[in-house]
């Protein structure tokens, strides 16, 4: 029963699902079970791909054949995963993209991306991701509305999977000592980032049968490749990593999935 206080947690946490009442009672809180939910994090994806595919399907009948319903399915999905979601991992990107696109210096963005507003850098960024998203999942869909479903299912979960491994890999530079999500990126354990492949290995089981292996293979090498770009870069840039820094990976991870499966559909 731990793994699933774990998991209503990490929802908790990262969606706008409520956990409230009686329910958010038997959950229960504390720094060490917020730091075994992160293992979950693929799951929460796995049901957020599971609702994206599922705006996307009905709205793909429901709408008239035109060669316009994959990009109205597209939007609606998106708009569907940020209500879910609350754009927490956009809002990642955005300041992400204003801290380092605003100075060179670390210091100074890490300042920078502490800051509520949103710049310039930010707004590009997250307009950029944004029609990216929404273009690649049209494309998919234009191939047949299971491709994009199945896209859906197993970007989600995927990109919620690797930048766990950035919490292994770099130090946190980010988050205060008083932060209530302190406890989600001082360490991950091997137990969790075994919890967060077996989520991402239930993915590539459920989307297997819709896509072809060349694109499942496709998206596991452009999502690994779009890490260890992230890797890369924060390592360089800030020498370590942030909360917002989590989501932009993931955001980075999601559209490179995308990607991958339309390069080899």
């Amino acid at each position: 029963m731990n793994g699933v206080r774990h998991y209503l947690l990490a929802l908790q946490f990262f969606t706008c699902v409520p956990v409230t009442g009686a329910l958010a009672r038997w959950v229960g809180y504390s720094p060490q079970m917020l730091r075994a939910s992160a293992g979950h994090f693929p799951g929460v994806g796995l049901l957020v791909g599971a609702l994206a595919a599922l705006v996307y399907a009905l709205s793909a009948h429901a709408l008239p054949a035109s060669p316009w319903t994959p990009l109205v399915a597209a939007i609606l999905s998106t708009a569907a995963t940020v209500r879910l979601t609350g754009g927490f991992h956009e809002d990642g990107l955005a300041d992400l993209a204003d801290g380092l696109g605003g100075s060179p210096v670390r210091e100074r963005a890490l300042e920078i991306m502490k800051d509520s507003r949103v710049g310039s850098f930010g707004v590009l960024a997250l307009l950029l991701a944004v029609l990216a998203k929404i273009g690649l999942l049209a494309l998919l869909g234009s191939l047949g509305w299971r491709q994009a479903c199945a896209a859906l299912l197993l970007a989600h979960p995927l990109s919620r999977a690797l930048p766990l491994l950035l919490i292994r890999l770099l130090p946190n530079v980010g988050d205060s000592a008083t932060s209530k999500s302190r406890p989600l990126t001082e360490r991950i354990g091997r137990r969790s980032l075994l919890t967060a492949a077996v989520w991402a290995l239930l993915a590539f089981a459920l989307t297997g049968s819709l896509l072809r292996s060349p694109g499942l293979g496709a998206a596991l090498l452009a999502s690994a490749l779009a890490f260890a770009w992230m890797w890369r870069l924060l390592r360089r840039r800030l020498q370590g990593f942030t909360g917002d820094a989590l989501g932009a990976t993931q955001q980075a991870c999601e559209l490179a999935c995308y990607l991958g499966l339309a390069l080899a559909a």
